[in-house]
């Protein structure tokens, strides 16, 4: 999960860039970059950190420029050195720069397949510059002296047939324009926005709604799967279609935890959506127990708290806020390390005793994936009093990895995984826990756009549609994200940053 920006305006972009990263940072909190492009003069600043952190005036004074990308990062394929935030650059043909958020399923065979046919080299792990090195290959093919619309869709092109797996991309080609594309089955967002000014038309990409709201700029719609988008720096945007097959089905967990609630994505409200989610609980709660005894419903704050709402008033019982949460601490789903998010839940979450102290206490979460996190909130309520301790998922049980650009761990460490609900409510030390019905889910998200036939749904039911992934695949990436590499990788990272930190004077 990763969030990313551009913009093409009338005047500079860069506190506008920098404050659509605010917007978006729950997308990603490792590392921030922006990019601009000041009169074909090509400006970056990427770091490590949370956006606040990465930019400081000098750096926003030196980003200048009409046109420009930002992309804020939290790493799923790659390690986790500054090497790796974006956005990339490449100074062939013209010099382009690009973000990306998803990932790419067949990313090591491009790799090989671009330094052996395309003679080009990549520098990091990160599959955001294998995506790039596609695009700026097939651009050079198809351009001449300057691009035209026709080139960049030809380039686009290529990339849709080339790069398979999930991607969201914004790409600035200097001196030229700025380009989204998303990929042919849709499955991260992408939206575009319009603002009209004395001085002409600007144009806006970003991940969610939310941003382009903040910036207010008008709400044109989410591109389609598969379309890619180019607005050159006169204002003139211009669209197409370029795979072959496109089919939308996108990813169904941005509605459970990743966008925010203000969002709107492909027509769907995702606060209603999660309002939903929290009535289907209800229903569920009622089939199942109807003399629950639920004395309160109380959400984990801040991904849960719209369906515990929804939740408690479908069930006609009290609600209330249990846990305060520290907003300086980060999410805890998305710290890299196991360790870091044991240590996180203490720390970001504080009871208040009183409304525990006797009483059934349900608790309302977006999803449990690895399940550290719940079984250490419900210890805090137990040691605050509660009587019993009901567990409830807005979502089904997560019980595969992701491989579309979120950083589930592998199969083994979700606790779902080959269990079933008892055994998991044991484990987290519930007296009763309740999973989402996928099919429920599935329609809390559909009831807002009727249209989409299928969602994403992998990390609930296995079926990867993308089509190439198999157990082959699924056995790397459990090489590739269990905690234990994890560790190993950071602690690499940290030896080659320090290096690079001694031999460098560049800020």
């Amino acid at each position: 999960m990763c969030g990313i920006v551009g913009i093409v305006g009338t005047s500079n972009v860069n506190q506008r860039l920098y404050d659509a990263l605010t917007v978006i940072q729950h997308r990603g909190q490792d590392a921030a970059g922006i990019a601009t492009d000041d009169h074909g003069r090509f400006q970056l600043r990427k770091d490590n950190g949370l956006v606040r952190d990465v930019f400081q005036q000098r750096h926003m004074e030196r980003l200048q420029g009409r046109m420009g990308i930002a992309h804020c990062r939290y790493p799923t394929a790659g390690c986790e050195s500054s090497a790796e935030a974006q956005p990339f650059y490449v100074n062939s043909p013209y010099g382009i720069a690009l973000g990306h958020n998803g990932n790419l399923t067949n990313a090591s065979e491009l790799v090989d397949d671009l330094f052996r046919t395309d003679r080009r080299h990549i520098n990091t792990t990160s599959d955001s510059e294998v995506l790039l090195n596609v695009f700026a290959h097939a651009l050079g093919e198809h351009a001449g002296d300057a691009p035209t619309p026709d080139d960049i869709f030809a380039a686009a092109a290529d990339v849709y047939r080339r790069c398979r797996g999930a991607y969201a991309v914004v790409a600035m080609v200097i001196g030229h324009g700025a380009i989204g594309m998303r990929d042919a089955h849709g499955i991260r967002p992408l939206c575009l926005g319009r603002r009209e000014d004395l001085h002409g038309t600007e144009w806006m990409l970003a991940s969610e709604s939310v941003a382009l709201d903040a910036l207010g700029f008008e709400f044109v719609r989410d591109l389609a799967a598969g379309e890619a988008v180019y607005a050159d720096t006169s204002g003139e945007l211009h669209t197409r279609v370029c795979a072959p097959e496109p089919r939308l089905t996108p990813c169904i967990f941005e509605h459970v935890y990743l966008a925010r609630p203000d969002s709107m994505i492909d027509g769907i409200s995702v606060y209603k959506a999660r309002l939903r989610m929290g009535e289907k609980l209800a229903e569920k709660v009622m089939r199942e127990l109807p003399d629950h005894g639920i004395d309160v419903v109380m959400p984990i704050p801040d991904s849960g708290r719209t369906a515990a709402l929804a939740m408690a008033a479908r069930l006609g019982v009290k609600y209330r806020e249990g846990f305060i949460k520290n907003r300086y601490i980060g999410r805890t789903f998305i710290m890299p390390g196991q360790a870091e998010r044991r240590k996180s839940v203490r720390k970001k979450l504080n009871p208040i005793d009183l409304e525990f102290r006797g009483k059934t206490v349900c608790l309302v979460d977006d999803s449990i994936v690895r399940g550290t996190t719940c079984g250490q909130i419900i210890a805090m309520a137990r040691r605050c009093g509660a009587k019993r301790v009901f567990y409830c998922s807005a979502a089904a049980p997560v019980q595969h990895p992701n491989v579309y650009g979120i950083d589930m761990p592998s199969a083994p460490e979700l606790i779902a995984h080959g269990k079933t609900v008892e055994q998991v409510a044991a484990e987290i030390g519930a007296d009763w826990l309740v999973y989402q019905d996928l099919d429920d889910l599935i329609d809390c998200a559909r009831e807002g756009n009727p249209s989409i036939e299928q969602f994403e749904c992998s990390v609930f039911d296995g079926r990867y549609v993308t089509g190439d992934v198999d157990d082959r695949y699924l056995d790397g990436l459990h090489v590739q994200r269990s905690d234990d590499a994890k560790q190993r990788r950071a602690a690499t990272t940290r030896e080659s940053d320090g290096v690079l930190l001694e031999s460098s004077t560049e800020d």
